[in-house]
């Protein structure tokens, strides 16, 4: 397998994503977004008010990041995504796009041919009470502590035929990102 052009950062809220896939844009010298970020408001009022998000409300949001890192991979920029990605139908679509599911993204049909940016998936991966001890010392989020038993519920951990590492939050962040380091050097 080619090396990849995207890392996605994935793990439930309060795993570390944004903290470890900013670190390791910044090492790499590689782009970095938040999948954060580009919540539409309604989905960020919705989570503020405790109410997890549905597939109806991740997709749109999904296939946008699925157009941002498209453009920013075929144009040779290489990228660290950091995105909670649960289900491994969200992952298809952050790689495929329209294609990898039966739903459309309005940019990727605008496409004459599909590509699949290889990805390289990085799972940071805790136990709830690890994980839910972090996000109640969290300060400033819209993602309610709440909320984290629903994310649980919802991951689907990587598993073949995906590329992917996983990481125990368990190491600190020095150690994920030399794992993830020297995995690079493998592929």
């Amino acid at each position: 397998m080619a090396a990849p052009g995207a890392l996605l950062v994935m793990g439930v809220s309060g795993s570390g994503k944004s903290t470890v896939g900013a670190l390791l844009a910044s090492e790499l010298g590689w782009k970095f977004y938040d999948a954060d970020d580009y919540h539409p408001e309604e989905n960020r009022r919705k989570m503020g008010k405790g109410i997890p998000l549905n597939d109806q409300d991740r997709i749109p949001w999904l296939c946008n990041l699925h157009d941002i890192l498209l453009r920013d991979v075929t144009s040779g920029q290489h990228v660290v995504l950091a995105c909670s990605a649960l289900k491994k139908m969200y992952r298809d679509i952050l790689t495929q796009g329209k294609d990898g599911v039966a739903l459309k993204c309005e940019e990727s049909g605008k496409e004459a041919k599909q590509a699949e940016m290889q990805l390289l998936v990085v799972h940071l991966s805790g136990s709830f009470e690890v994980i839910s001890g972090r996000l109640l010392k969290r300060e400033g989020h819209f993602m309610p502590p709440e909320l984290l038993q629903s994310q649980f519920k919802t991951l689907e951990p990587p598993a073949a035929p995906e590329n992917f590492i996983q990481i125990s939050v368990d190491k600190n962040v020095s150690e994920i990102i030399a794992t993830i380091m020297e995995t690079l050097k493998m592929k």
